[in-house]
């Protein structure tokens, strides 16, 4: 990561811009009034190499505990191509789906639209020749997760109407926890409108699930719609994290800062789907909450709500044209890396 005006604060809650004055200070004897007017002289700040490991973990690991970064984190930094990703690659992850599912919507996920290149995870759109559906990326976690851990990614979301996701879920499709789910495009023409609602807000939230007969539940508090009043997602990277602390607690944090936080049994399952003995069924309580193993998955999608929603509306409905497709960097989701950490007992 570089040292930007834009991650700044970044590198404040770092202790890294802190540390570069001081050097310049000490080389110095003083501060030099072109360090303290970037605005005006930009060129003026050198660039800063930063070790994405030891940005500090914003979420509290508990007392007498730290943060053990897990070796299963991905920096991107080598070559996979789309064609043949190689060892590096196919260590860590599988470029599909974790299962045999192609996709929702009118996605299908296709293994030849997912490359590392230039330090990063690329997952591509294009339309397949002849039909409607979407060709997509997608990868999957080889290493599952389980709490207590903290997940968090570096990405630059799409300037597009498809989702860009980084998210858990459970093997067997019974719980979720999103990270990230953006709709970062600014125009929809299958719309015919604008999208700026969407283009301001990042979609943080969980689900437990009944297979069958299929039941989902989410919150849709207005908390679950992240927005902080001027950020324009899809200009930027930035840091998403979520610390999956228990069962029963979640903590979504954006550029290290706690942005949300999701707690207790009428939060996390008010519907009883997680009870381990009869889903659904409230007369006995044996809600076991957010308690499975997870795969870690990143990808792109066409969401059937919004490509066929409900009201049948062409004012409803957002899923890319051929035209918006063909813009081949809008419509491609960048991860610079994806970094796991586990508390552990202090030495």
């Amino acid at each position: 990561m570089k040292f930007t005006l834009n991650n700044a604060f970044s590198l404040i809650s770092a202790g890294i811009l802190g540390s570069m004055i001081a050097l310049i200070s000490c080389s110095n004897g003083g501060i030099d009034d072109d360090i303290l007017d970037p605005i005006q002289k930009p060129d003026s700040i050198p660039v800063v190499e930063t070790n994405w490991k030891t940005i500090p973990v914003p979420a509290n690991p508990g007392e007498n505990m730290k943060w053990e970064f897990q070796e299963f984190s991905d920096d991107f930094e080598y070559l996979a191509p789309a064609a043949n990703k190689g060892v590096q690659f196919s260590d860590k992850w599988d470029d599909f789906y974790h299962n045999s599912w192609a996709g929702p919507g009118l996605t299908e996920w296709k293994r030849d639209h997912v490359q590392v290149k230039d330090g990063q995870l690329q997952l591509r759109s294009s339309r397949k020749e002849g039909t409607a559906l979407i060709n997509q990326g997608c990868v999957t976690g080889k290493t599952r997760v389980q709490y207590p851990v903290y997940v968090e990614a570096y990405a630059k979301v799409m300037n597009s109407t498809l989702a860009s996701d980084v998210w858990l879920l459970s093997p067997d499709d019974t719980q979720e926890i999103d990270i990230v789910e953006a709709y970062g495009g600014q125009f929809s023409e299958s719309a015919g409108a604008a999208h700026t609602w969407y283009e301001k807000r990042i979609h943080i939230s969980h689900h437990v699930f009944i297979r069958n007969p299929f039941a989902d539940y989410q919150p849709t508090d207005a908390g679950s719609w992240y927005y902080d009043g001027s950020t324009i997602w899809r200009e930027e990277y930035h840091r998403y994290g979520v610390y999956w602390r228990d069962p029963w607690h979640l903590e979504y944090y954006i550029d290290g800062k706690l942005v949300r936080t999701v707690s207790g049994k009428d939060m996390i399952d008010p519907n009883f789907y997680t009870n381990s003995e009869d889903p659904g069924n409230t007369a006995k309580d044996t809600r076991t909450g957010l308690s499975k193993e997870m795969d870690i998955i990143i990808n792109t999608e066409d969401q059937t709500w919004r490509s066929t929603p409900a009201s049948g509306k062409k004012s409803d409905t957002y899923t890319p044209t051929d035209s918006e497709l063909a813009k081949t960097e809008d419509h491609t989701f960048k991860v610079d890396w994806i970094r796991i950490f586990k508390p552990v007992l202090k030495n």
